[in-house]
């Protein structure tokens, strides 16, 4: 791997065209955080790990991993403003989505999050918009608005109503602003740095800070388990945080975001299946419904790119 290895190209334009790898990156990315949550669930149950320690101690890892990887490639660092953009990088994805996530999950199931974070891709599109300067069609927008009423409606049902949407709910929501920030931001850097060296430097940015926060949460709350809560944390660090956004930050660079962004709306099925698999969370007929009206969704938002989006 060279410093441009990764790299897509410069500057912010979208960079594909219809049939591009946009959409198949995405989606290789999506299947490796869709065992983000469940195994979020292994760790903090039963009070084997800490929250804080589950949210931030992966990155930890995932930074030493990165900065291996940076020195041994020898990355040119980042120039300029290039570095206030990778703290909003850090600050979404690397801290804002897996500690509040991780938080949420001491009080509710990785099946209700799954639904709640399916809220995530109308979010990116947003993010997209607003900072990528991409205008994608109104079919688009018209089936991203369904997947994210379908999702809130579902996320309620199993709450006990809009009312009920408080508390970890909160934090999930929170966790997808922060998310949507983060992913559009980064996928931009992509395209300037390369997919993997942006998320290797946002995780060497915030160092100092998750190593302090983490040796704190130690302290604090020794951290225990047997080799399930190990292992996944383990696939925390290594995947979730460090090796899925390889993948992921190449297909929204790749892009158009807006409707590579949309590949997220699968997550919460392949979520909920895993959770069944491995936390014994039986998914309600509104749960399945509601899998099947986001992937409808999906399926439809991805084929609006027969309009091009346009830059505005």
């Amino acid at each position: 791997m060279t410093h441009n290895s990764s790299a897509i190209a410069q500057g912010d334009r979208v960079l594909s065209s219809p049939g591009s790898g946009g959409l198949g990156w995405g989606l290789v990315g999506v299947a490796a955080f869709s065992l983000t949550v469940p195994l979020t669930r292994i760790t903090v149950q039963d009070g084997a790990m800490s929250a804080m320690f589950a949210g931030i101690g992966r990155a930890v890892v995932a930074a030493l991993l990165a900065a291996v990887a940076l020195a041994v490639t020898r990355q040119r660092r980042p120039r300029g403003t290039q570095w206030w953009r990778l703290a909003v990088v850090a600050g979404g994805v690397v801290i804002g989505f897996p500690v509040l996530t991780a938080y949420a999950l001491t009080t509710t199931s990785a099946a209700h999050s799954a639904v709640v974070i399916a809220l995530l891709p109308a979010a990116t599109a947003v993010a997209a918009v607003v900072r990528g300067r991409e205008r994608p069609p109104r079919s688009f927008w018209i089936t991203a608005g369904v997947a994210a009423a379908a999702a809130v409606g579902f996320a309620a049902l199993r709450s006990g109503g809009l009312g009920g949407l408080h508390g970890a709910g909160l934090l999930l929501l929170g966790a997808v602003v922060a998310a949507a920030i983060g992913y559009a931001e980064g996928g931009l850097l992509a395209r300037e740095l390369g997919s993997w060296q942006t998320i290797s430097w946002a995780l060497v940015l915030s160092a100092p800070v998750t190593t302090a926060v983490t040796v704190v949460a130690v302290a604090e709350h020794p951290p225990t388990g047997a080799a399930t809560e190990w292992a996944a944390f383990a696939y925390l660090a290594v995947v979730s945080m460090f090796l899925g956004f390889f993948a992921w930050y190449r297909g929204l660079a790749i892009g158009p975001m807006t409707r590579v962004s949309q590949i997220q709306l699968t997550q919460p099925v392949m979520t909920i299946c895993w959770a069944a698999l491995l936390l014994g969370e039986q998914p309600t007929t509104s749960v399945l419904v509601g899998g099947a009206a986001v992937i409808l969704c999906a399926a439809t938002a991805v084929r609006s790119r027969s309009a091009p989006v346009r830059p505005l």
